[in-house]
C-alpha cells in the first residue's frame, strides 16, 4: 500500500488553471525579466558615473552621492506601501504605471542640468521602481505553475544578480564613448521591450478593500527615518541629530506597529509575519543581506590597504561572486521545487560559513586564485540559500496575498543591504572595517541566517496545522 508523503514545504491546493499557459507565460517572463533587468541596471548604474556628474554640474563630491542615497532610500520607503496598493488596483496595473514612471524619468535624467532637478527626477525613478519590485515577485508567482515556482525566483535571482554585476561594466563602457547622462538613458530599451510584452503579464482580479493612506505614510516614515538617521550618524553628522532622527523614526513604527494590528488589510503584513515559517525567512533573509553586504563592500578596503592591490584587481577578484551566484540560484531555486527550503538553506550557510573563514584567514600574501575561489564558494553558499527562501516566503502567503509577501522580500533585501553597508561605514570608522574584523562579523550573521533556515524544518514550523497548510508543491511517494 502506498501513501503520499510530503517532505517539503507545504502550500494550499494549486488554482485549477496553475499559472499562465504557454506560449503566454513565456511572453510574461520575457517582460518580468527585462523590467527587472531595466530598474536594477539604471539604479546602480549611476555609481560609475558619479565623479563625471559631479565635475560637470559642479558640485562636490560628498553632494553629488546624495543621487545614490535618495533613489535607495525612496525604494525602502515605498515598497510595501506600494505592494498594498498593487493588491487594491491589480498587479499588472501596478508594475506597467511603475515601469512607465521609471522609464519617463530615466529620460528626464537625460536632460539633467543642475543637481537639484535630477535628484527629483532620481527620485521618480524611485518611485517607479518601487512600483514594478513591490508586485514582481507575485506577477512571478501567478506566472509559473505552482511547481515551478523556485525556478521561476532562480531565474529572478539571476536577472537581478547579473544586473547588478553587469551595471558597472555598462556604465564605463557608456563614459568611455558618451557622456554621463547617455549613462540613465542606455536602459530604455529594457523599459520598451517590458513595455511591449507587458500585455502578456496574468491580470489577477484586484481586491475590493481600503486602502490605509495614513498607514502608507507611517510605513515610509519610519523606514526613511530610521534608516536615513542611521546613516547621518555614521557619515560624519551630528550624533545628537541623527539620534533624534532615529527617535523620531521609531516613535512613529511604534504607533504605526500597534494601528496596523487592528487592520484588517494592513501596509505592513503582520498577518504573514505572524506566520513563524514566514517570519524565520525574513529573519534570515535580513541576516543573509547584512552578511553579504558586509563582506562585499569590506573587502576592496581590504585588499587595497592591505594586500595592495589595484582597482582592477580588486574588480577581478570579487567578479567570481556574482559569476557563481548566476549559475547557482537557478540551480536553488530548481532544487526548491523538490527539497525542503530549510535544508537547501541550512547547506547554503555552512558553505558560506566556511567560505567567510576561509576569507578571514587569507596568508598574508595571497594571490588572485587563492581570493577568487573563496569568493566564488561565497557566492555559491548565499545563492543557495537566497531563492529557496524567497520561494517559501512567496509560496507561504495566501494568493491574495503575495504582492504583500513580495513586497516583503525587496523590503528585506533592500533594507539589509543597507544596513550592511551602514555597518562597514561604522566599522571603517572605528578603524577596523579594512581587516579580518568583517568576515568575522558575516560569519556570525551567517549562522543566525542557517539557524533560521533549519530551524523550519521542524513539523511544528513546516505543517503546524492542516488548516493552515499553505505551499503548494507535488508530493514524493514512498511504500509501506
Amino acid at each position: 500500500m502506498s501513501e503520499a508523503v510530503d517532505l517539503r514545504d507545504p502550500e494550499i491546493e494549486p488554482a485549477p488553471n496553475d499559472g499562465l499557459p504557454l506560449p503566454r507565460r513565456y511572453l510574461a517572463i520575457g517582460a518580468l525579466c527585462a523590467g527587472t533587468a531595466l530598474v536594477i541596471i539604471d539604479g546602480g548604474i549611476a555609481n560609475v558615473a558619479l565623479p563625471s556628474i559631479a565635475h560637470d554640474l559642479g558640485v562636490g563630491s560628498s553632494a553629488v552621492v546624495s543621487i545614490v542615497t535618495v533613489y535607495q532610500l525612496m525604494l525602502v520607503m515605498l515598497l510595501l506601501p506600494f505592494a498594498g496598493l498593487g493588491e487594491r488596483i491589480g498587479l499588472k496595473r501596478m508594475y506597467q504605471v511603475g515601469q512607465m514612471i521609471f522609464t519617463v524619468a530615466t529620460l528626464l535624467c537625460f536632460f539633467a542640468k543642475s543637481l537639484p532637478f535630477l535628484l527629483v527626477v532620481r527620485a521618480a525613478q524611485a518611485i517607479g521602481a518601487a512600483g514594478a519590485l513591490a508586485v514582481s515577485s507575485a506577477l512571478i508567482r501567478s506566472t509559473y505553475p505552482s511547481q515551478q515556482l523556485g525556478r521561476g525566483l532562480g531565474i529572478n535571482s539571476v536577472i537581478v544578480s547579473s544586473s547588478a554585476a553587469a551595471a558597472p561594466t555598462i556604465g564605463g563602457l557608456v563614459l568611455a564613448v558618451a557622456p554621463w547622462p547617455w549613462v540613465f538613458a542606455c536602459a530604455i530599451p529594457f523599459a520598451l521591450l517590458s513595455l511591449a510584452l507587458g500585455r502578456a503579464l496574468p491580470d489577477a482580479k484586484p481586491r475590493h478593500a481600503h486602502f490605509d493612506l495614513l498607514g502608507a505614510g507611517m510605513c515610509a516614515a519610519t523606514f526613511g527615518l530610521v534608516i536615513g538617521g542611521a546613516e547621518s550618524a555614521v557619515h560624519g553628522n551630528s550624533p545628537v541629530v541623527s539620534a533624534a532622527i532615529v527617535g523620531a523614526g521609531a516613535l512613529i513604527g511604534y504607533h504605526f506597529v500597534r494601528r496596523e494590528r487592528d487592520d484588517a488589510n494592513p501596509i505592513l503584513p503582520l498577518d504573514l509575519l505572524e506566520r513563524p515559517v514566514i517570519a524565520l525567512s525574513v529573519i534570515g533573509a535580513y541576516t543573509a543581506f547584512i552578511a553579504s553586504m558586509t563582506l562585499l563592500l569590506s573587502t576592496p578596503f581590504r585588499l587595497t590597504s592591505q594586500f595592495g592591490f589595484s582597482a582592477a584587481a580588486v574588480g577581478a577578484a570579487i567578479a567570481p561572486w556574482p559569476l557563481t551566484n548566476m549559475i547557482v540560484a537557478p540551480m536553488a531555486g530548481w532544487l526548491s521545487d523538490r527539497i525542503p527550503a530549510g535544508l537547501l538553506g541550512g547547506i547554503g550557510m555552512c558553505i558560506s560559513i566556511a567560505a567567510l573563514l576561509l576569507l578571514a584567514l587569507l596568508p598574508d600574501h595571497p594571490s588572485y586564485f587563492d581570493i577568487a575561489w573563496r569568493m566564488a564558494l561565497c557566492g555559491s553558499g548565499f545563492g543557495t540559500f537566497l531563492p529557496p527562501n524567497a520561494r517559501l516566503i512567496i509560496g507561504s502567503a495566501p494568493r491574495e496575498r503575495a504582492a504583500a509577501a513580495g513586497g516583503l522580500i525587496s523590503t528585506v533585501r533592500l533594507t539589509g543591504q543597507t544596513t550592511g553597508a551602514t555597518l562597514v561605514a561604522m566599522l571603517l570608522a572605528l578603524g577596523i572595517g579594512a581587516g579580518r574584523v568583517p568576515c568575522f562579523v558575516a560569519v556570525g550573521l551567517a549562522v543566525l541566517a542557517g539557524l533560521c533556515s533549519v530551524a523550519r524544518l521542524r513539523p511544528s514550523i513546516r505543517n503546524p496545522s492542516r488548516k493552515e497548510v499553505l505551499e503548494d508543491v507535488p508530493t514524493l511517494k514512498t511504500t509501506r
